[in-house]
């Protein structure tokens, strides 16, 4: 049985709340439009091929968007989901380079130059090829391809792929663009986070800026930009491509203030029980089976109700920046859909939409910061002063929402960005637009890959993977087509056999089928290999390797075979190898325990209280 959104009239963009307001559940309807759905790939030639726009949300948490069981309003994205169809096991990588890095080549991050990120490479990994912490030129970009197609190529938003003319948007094959070539920065400015990168760099059609334009607010000024080159070649025949790498929602949270007081109060209640909340919609919508467990609250992160009024009204503020900035990034989404409609390119639009890896659960801007005394905490101090609370969302503030909101983000995976657990790499998809043939707003729970984004669009615009490109061997790509699955011919485009594999900071997983081998850094994971039956238990909360010892020893097998292929190099240097020594050791989160802490004063029977005798 299909659980379907109802179809919204003529794909229009929905208004917060009509989400909830319009969820049915088709039993035999549902069955027999998928029976009757045509089993073909991409057969049927429209005028011309169609626009794509590929849209990412920065660190957004895989239950962040109401289709996918949020409170955080999000109508355009939502609108999508009605349309199209939500993939809910879909994968990234734990991080924000290495998952880009994939989506634009369409080969592992060990070949394509993201064998490491550039602020982390290890000394052992130093000048090894496919660890140049940038999109290397061993590989050809999706944008190369479907430029060569025939389409037009743009970009907006954040890069985080290489800094040098080589490596820039332009130079890898966007025709037009307006991006940050930072990680991570100011929404209101060119403000950056350490001494000797104080400011960040931006690049417009190929050229450095030496400035931002007036009234620049990231969300805002990225939509503006894309719109202005899709109206510049609008109605020349071609086809258009745009990256929307949006910024948001990753740190720090900045956002115009009247976004800012959208759910006052609302997050009062704590991480614990949202988790819940957010975990009853997703079952009630057909994301997450009906017996799923949450994850255990980490170790470190506090009972909600033992906090005191006044913290947790501090902490609910970081999740009431969090949300509106997740539905600003939301508005002006539905901007760009608003004005394909009006141009009457939006009917001829395939959207893919997705977040680039878990939530963002650790404290970045402390790692940055340093410790007080260094070069890098003076310049934070100074750079990043506004620490009032009644100033977050100002220029010069920096805030994040620390490991207790991004397991709400997560719901209801384990852990958050940077591991490979799945609250670190598993995320929700959303496809719409004329390559879907599935019934609207239906749900499909095949496995997926970020790595099949590349051949499936190159399926889409008629065109193909070469060999070589301008003389150079081309690796294979990792991924496949999703065209049997959005037309509705298959359910997957993989087998139990098929194997998925990640490596980022020394932590790795493998998964093949319902089964994933993990091994993580203390005390997140043991230091060694576990495992876990993802059939039953999503959440990955009982390691079973003790039980399965044959299962472990296939799996290791498999994972030696992928580091041979892909010339996996474990780092001698991670930016966790010191974690078990500076936080709390690890202890299981039993609810209720210590009973020491929820013991009430004792009132005994009116008839035995006596007033003290002279």
């Amino acid at each position: 049985m299909d659980t379907v959104l109802q179809r919204t009239n003529g794909r229009k963009a929905m208004r917060p709340g009509d989400l909830s307001r319009s969820l049915i559940i088709v039993g035999t309807f549902g069955v027999v439009a998928a029976l009757a759905a045509p089993a073909i790939g991409f057969a049927a030639d429209p005028p011309r091929p169609p626009n794509i726009v590929v849209i990412l949300g920065d660190d957004l948490g895989y239950s962040d968007m109401g289709a996918f069981g949020s409170e955080i309003a999000t109508p355009n994205l939502d609108s999508l989901a009605t349309s199209g169809v939500r993939f809910t096991n879909f994968y990234t990588h734990a991080s924000c380079s290495p998952t880009r890095s994939i989506l634009l080549s369409g080969v592992d991050t060990h070949l394509n130059g993201l064998g490491a990120m550039d602020e982390f490479t290890a000394p052992n990994q130093m000048g090894i090829d496919g660890y140049e912490g940038n999109l290397n030129d061993r590989v050809v970009t999706l944008p190369q391809l479907l430029r060569d197609a025939g389409y037009h190529t743009y970009m907006v938003g954040k890069w985080h792929l290489g800094k040098s003319p080589d490596k820039i948007p332009a130079a890898r094959g966007f025709e037009r663009d307006f991006t940050l070539l930072d990680g991570m920065g100011s929404y209101w400015d060119d403000t950056n986070f350490s001494a000797l990168v104080p400011r960040s760099l931006y690049t417009e059609d190929g050229k450095y800026l030496t400035g931002l334009p007036k009234d620049f607010y990231a969300n805002k000024t990225y939509t503006d930009k894309l719109i202005s080159y899709i109206d510049a070649n609008h109605g020349d025949g071609k086809p258009f491509f745009a990256y929307v790498s949006h910024q948001a929602p990753h740190e720090p949270y900045h956002l115009p203030r009247e976004w800012r007081e959208r759910h006052v109060g609302q997050y009062d209640i704590g991480w614990d029980q949202l988790r819940q909340q957010r975990l009853k919609r997703m079952i009630e919508l057909g994301i997450m089976p009906a017996d799923t467990k949450l994850a255990e609250r980490l170790w470190f992160v506090p009972d909600y109700s033992l906090l005191a009024p006044a913290t947790r009204a501090v902490l609910g503020r970081k999740m009431e920046l969090y949300a509106g900035l997740v539905e600003n990034m939301d508005f002006h989404i539905g901007r760009l859909i608003e004005h394909l409609k009006e141009i009457g390119e939006y009917e001829n639009t395939v959207f893919i939409f997705f977040g680039d890896n878990g939530a963002e659960g650790n404290e970045l801007a402390h790692m940055i910061g340093g410790t007080p005394g260094t070069r890098d905490f003076l310049y934070f101090a100074g750079n990043w002063s506004q620490t009032d609370p009644k100033a977050w969302g100002d220029p010069g503030s920096c805030i994040s929402y620390g490991p207790g909101w991004a397991q709400v983000s997560m719901t209801p995976f384990s852990q958050y960005k940077a591991w490979t657990a799945d609250g670190g790499i598993h995320n929700a998809l959303v496809v719409s637009g004329p390559i879907v043939k599935r019934p609207a707003g239906s749900i499909n729970r095949g496995l997926m890959h970020v790595a099949d984004i590349m051949p499936t669009l190159l399926e889409l615009a008629g065109a193909s993977y070469p060999k070589t490109y301008q003389g150079r061997e081309l690796p294979a790509l990792l991924g496949r087509s999703w065209g049997p699955v959005l037309a509705g011919g298959a359910e997957a485009v993989r087998t139990s056999q098929d194997v998925l594999a990640w490596e980022v900071f020394g932590n790795r997983a493998l998964r093949q089928g319902d089964w994933k081998l993990r091994w993580e850094h203390k005390p997140f994971g043991k230091g060694d290999w576990e495992l876990f039956d993802l059939a039953r238990d999503p959440a990955e909360r009982n390691d079973v390797a003790a039980q399965h010892p044959e299962k472990v020893a296939q799996l290791v097998a498999l994972w030696d075979e992928y580091v041979k292929a892909n010339n996996v190099v474990l780092p001698s240097r991670s930016p966790f190898e010191a974690l078990e020594d500076t936080m709390p050791p690890r202890v299981p989160d039993d609810l209720g325990y210590p009973p020491l802490v929820n013991k009430r004063q004792y009132t005994p029977p009116k008839d035995m209280m006596a007033d003290p005798k002279p």
